[in-house]
């Protein structure tokens, strides 16, 4: 899948486009049922199937008091998008000057830009541009004038309730992390980039690759049982998410540290996806390093026994 910035970086030619536009946080059941029917399009009449997302959540500029954590990393999103078969992602900079777009202006630069839009698929309850003023209602008047057609797709359900990223925040926040899984049509996970830690853990008996987790969503505090692959080699891990009580520090930071149970290996600067399992324990606070030490050698042994 290309990843493209600007829509003539496509190099399309005369070949038309069909499009599939929105968040994607996640890329859950409703967002595949969206993109899997832009791609159908794209198929059907010889069209470059482009899929157009952003490079940050819309609310950190139209309404920052309100930017949900995110379910996906950027790398993730892309990565499962791809997996659907999309030929080609236009990542959008969501600046100022872009939040103050009409939604008709917008589409009418894709027009321009791609030269030929063959079908635009959103979801039935999309809406875009400067105080929202594009919906699927704008979209299939432009389309009607442009030459474009328009799918705005009804939302999918699961259990008798609409599958949304809002709801899949909610289940991952009460540790349902199997409804989550459902949803999101794969088993949930977390990824981040490994960054430098302070090697506690090492000095411990139990080295941790930390996570760079700024903006996402993660479960609630405490250990967990995980997994990962390394270059098609599986892993287990035991997960830490939490403050780290027993570490004195004046200021207390947000930390997620694994450790790869078997690894020897450098991972700093490399990324780690993580499927989380079982909670093993809340987050506490020991009486001393040893008592640490000792709880930690007792939760790698479960992760052994549990994955």
């Amino acid at each position: 899948m290309k990843v493209i910035h600007a829509a003539n970086e496509l190099g399309n030619g005369s070949r038309k486009v069909c499009l599939a536009i929105g968040v994607f946080d996640g890329v859950h059941l409703g967002h595949q049922q969206v993109i899997r029917q832009m791609i159908a399009d794209a198929r059907l009449h010889d069209a470059i199937a482009v899929v157009i997302t952003f490079d940050r959540h819309p609310n950190s500029l139209v309404a920052p008091d309100r930017v949900p954590r995110l379910i996906y990393s950027t790398a993730q999103k892309y990565r499962a998008i791809e997996s659907l078969g999309a030929d080609a992602l236009l990542e959008i900079r969501f600046d100022r000057n872009f939040s103050e777009k009409s939604g008709e202006t917008f589409i009418r630069e894709l027009a321009r830009e791609f030269g030929k839009i063959h079908s635009v698929c959103v979801g039935a309850d999309f809406v875009f541009g400067n105080k929202r003023s594009g919906n699927v209602a704008v979209l299939k008047q432009l389309g009607g004038e442009i030459g474009f057609s328009v799918h705005g797709l009804a939302a999918v359900s699961l259990d008798g309730q609409v599958v949304s990223s809002t709801r899949i925040r909610e289940t991952i926040r009460a540790g349902d992390f199997d409804a989550a899984s459902q949803m999101l049509g794969r088993p949930y996970a977390i990824c981040g980039r490994v960054i430098e830690g302070d090697r506690l853990g090492r000095k411990f008996g139990f080295p941790t690759a930390n996570l760079d987790a700024t903006h996402l969503l993660l479960p609630a505090n405490g250990v967990y049982a995980a997994a990962t692959k390394i270059k098609g080699q599986f892993y287990r891990v035991a997960l830490n998410i939490g403050l780290r009580p027993t570490v004195a520090s004046a200021k207390p930071q947000l930390r997620v540290e694994a450790h790869l149970l078997d690894f020897n290996g450098d991972l700093y600067g490399a990324e780690l996806e993580l499927e989380i399992g079982d909670k093993l324990r809340d987050e506490r606070k020991f009486a001393s390093p040893e008592e640490l030490r000792g709880q930690i050698t007792l939760d790698v042994a479960k992760v052994r026994a549990l994955l």
